[in-house]
């Protein structure tokens, strides 16, 4: 008698832990942005998620471990290499627009990041994961990548604070065309100009 084939492997079906972590992250993501770090609860986001705080803890330990899961964000910073460099600054900051405009999350963790340490470090970590490597590409000089990633940064993260979060009212009114034709100079002179 012939033996019969083994069945193929069927897809990986998720599974209900996979599905508890996503609930979690994205309740949390919500509250740290709604609330703010000191001001959101294992407790409140366990709700939010509809399951019991002990699991959260179970996932992620504390509040600060869950702050560093639900504050992993993707910039998706644009692939920039094959733009002529001089068009590089109204690329960036059209697309930093895009993002901020779309994405209540970033714009949460930057209310955490101004008042918050922890908030504050993962907004640097992810800035210099991002730009700095764009920056290292594109500036004169390599050695100075960081100053100029610091004031890009400056620039992208000072605009979002007073469109996004503090809602200056000639920053919110501006069009998105007339925000990109003021700060793309700016960017495009950090990135590419020779150091002062």
């Amino acid at each position: 008698m012939e033996k019969e084939a083994p069945a193929p492997p069927s897809p990986r079906a998720p599974r209900r832990s996979d599905a508890t972590r996503a609930a979690i992250l994205e309740a949390a993501r919500e509250r740290f942005a709604a609330d703010g770090y000191e001001r959101a609860t294992i407790r409140a986001i366990a709700r939010d998620a509809g399951i019991d705080p002990s699991m959260v803890m179970r996932y992620y330990g504390n509040k600060q471990g869950l702050f560093a899961a639900a504050s992993e964000i993707d910039l998706r910073i644009p692939p920039l290499g094959a733009l002529p460099a001089r068009h590089v600054g109204a690329v960036l900051v059209a697309h930093f627009l895009d993002r901020w405009d779309a994405d209540e999350v970033l714009t949460g963790m930057l209310r955490v990041g101004v008042t918050n340490e922890a908030g504050a470090e993962r907004m640097r970590e992810i800035f210099k994961a991002s730009l700095g490597p764009v920056v290292a590409g594109l500036c004169p000089d390599p050695e100075d990548a960081p100053r100029r990633a610091a004031l890009l940064a400056s620039q992208i993260l000072g605009m979002a604070l007073a469109r996004y979060v503090l809602r200056f009212p000639p920053a919110v009114a501006m069009e998105r065309d007339e925000v990109i034709a003021w700060l793309a100079p700016t960017i495009q002179r950090y990135l590419t100009a020779e150091r002062p």
